[in-house]
């Protein structure tokens, strides 16, 4: 685990929610089952296997040691989360954690809980994506789609857009979203749709044409969305949804599937459909291949073909 010790050693103050080592990557031999994240005033562990209690104590006396040097005098907050086969055992090592609990990222601010669930409410690697929809939502109606805490939402309408559609079947999920904008000082421009996405269609084109539609569903979530059997019904919807010249942001977070598999797919379900780019991830979040890691694909619509003169 010395690759996290010297990531600790050289953490820097920072007021933005943020990932600090990023073992997943698989560019730390020996340490890819872990995970170290900045939840303001709350550092974040994860281990992706089961480790023992002399080193959660070494790795505690880390933190300590650098906290001290970066922040003298104030208390280490920091909360241990052990994953695997989709349980959590999660404690709070040391301090406290705010409640309500607000981070920050790039001027927006969200609630997150990271005391319970695998899910903290914000999800860092996306930070470059939200970014993206801030530069272009500006003067559109923007759908998002699985929208989770609706943190694409209050980028969009930070960004300018007029108004944003969130859809998500989880209540809970969306109940924090809706929190999310009046933190934020955005009383007003979105709604919020506690649905199926499947069983929703009616509703959500009647509700178009969008200047962008965000995807970004669960890759393998029983009873809402499987990438591999769902991708596909989605995409073939897109081009009723959008204007002319209105894009999408397609994401997928599978290391299994690489972006070959959403590109094959948008070919054969909505070739009119143009690929503009794949966003690059936070610099924080490199991988050992880019196959393998967060896919955020641009498409666009092609413009209105206007008849010609005498045709």
């Amino acid at each position: 685990m010395q690759a996290l010790l010297d990531a600790i050693a050289r953490i820097e103050p920072g007021s933005d929610a943020r990932r600090v080592f990023h073992g997943r990557g698989g560019l730390h031999p020996g340490c890819e089952h872990w995970t170290l994240d900045a939840f303001p005033p709350v550092w974040l562990l994860t281990s992706f296997q089961p480790v023992s209690d002399e080193t959660l104590a070494v790795i505690g006396e880390a933190l300590s040691a650098r906290w001290s040097q970066i922040a003298p005098g104030e208390p280490l907050n920091w909360v241990f989360q052990c994953r695997g086969e989709g349980q959590a055992d999660t404690r709070l090592m040391a301090g406290s954690v705010p409640e309500p609990h607000v981070v920050s990222e790039r001027g927006a601010r969200y609630l997150v809980h990271v005391l319970k669930g695998q899910n903290h409410g914000l999800f860092l690697d996306m930070a470059e994506g939200r970014q993206w929809v801030r530069e272009h939502a500006a003067g559109h109606k923007v759908l998002n789609l699985f929208a989770y805490t609706c943190a694409f939402s209050v980028v969009a309408l930070q960004g300018g857009a007029k108004q944003v559609v969130n859809v998500d079947m989880s209540a809970g999920a969306m109940a924090i979203g809706q929190q999310n904008h009046p933190i934020n000082a955005l009383p007003a421009g979105a709604s919020f749709l506690v649905h199926d996405i499947f069983k929703t269609w009616g509703k959500i084109t009647r509700g178009g044409p969008y200047g962008l539609v965000i995807v970004d569903p669960p890759s393998h979530q029983k009873g809402s969305f499987i990438a591999t059997k769902d991708y596909l019904k989605l995409m073939r919807r897109l081009p009723d949804l959008l204007r002319p010249e209105g894009r999408v942001l397609l994401c997928l977070n599978a290391p299994q599937l690489s972006p070959a598999f959403l590109m094959d797919q948008m070919r054969e379900a909505a070739p009119e459909l143009v690929f503009e780019q794949r966003l690059a991830n936070p610099a924080v979040f490199a991988d050992v291949s880019d196959e393998r890691s967060l896919k955020v694909l641009v498409y666009r619509a092609p413009a209105v073909v206007r008849a010609s003169a005498g045709s």
